[in-house]
C-alpha cells in the first residue's frame, strides 16, 4: 500500500468511480484497484469497462483501506496510470 501512496504523490493516480472510468476509455489505465466492498453496480461497471479496454483489475480488501494508502477519504476505485508502477503493484497484489 505503500506504493500506492508513492504513485498518488508522483501523480500517477487517479481516484473516484467517475475519473477512474475516464482514464479507462482514453486509454490511460495501466491498472485498476477495486475494493471488495464497492457497490455491485459500480463494481459491474468499472470490471465491464476494464474487460473491454484490456486493462487489469486487482482488488482490495476495504474502500477505506484503498483510501488510506493515498492519503484520502474511502474510496472504491483507483487506477494507475504510470505502467512501472502498475506492474509492480499488481506483482506485491498478487503475492498477499
Amino acid at each position: 500500500m505503500s506504493l500506492l501512496g508513492l504513485a498518488f504523490k508522483a501523480g500517477k493516480i487517479v481516484s473516484g468511480e467517475e475519473p477512474v472510468l475516464k482514464e479507462i476509455r482514453a486509454g490511460q489505465a495501466k491498472l485498476v484497484l477495486l475494493s471488495k466492498d464497492a457497490s455491485s453496480n459500480t463494481s459491474k461497471k468499472l470490471l465491464d469497462k476494464c474487460r473491454f479496454y484490456h486493462v487489469p483489475v486487482r482488488w482490495i480488501e476495504t474502500r477505506e483501506m484503498l483510501g488510506k494508502a493515498i492519503g484520502k477519504e474511502a474510496r472504491v476505485a483507483v487506477a494507475v496510470s504510470d505502467r512501472g508502477f502498475a506492474e509492480k503493484l499488481a506483482e506485491l497484489l498478487d503475492e498477499s
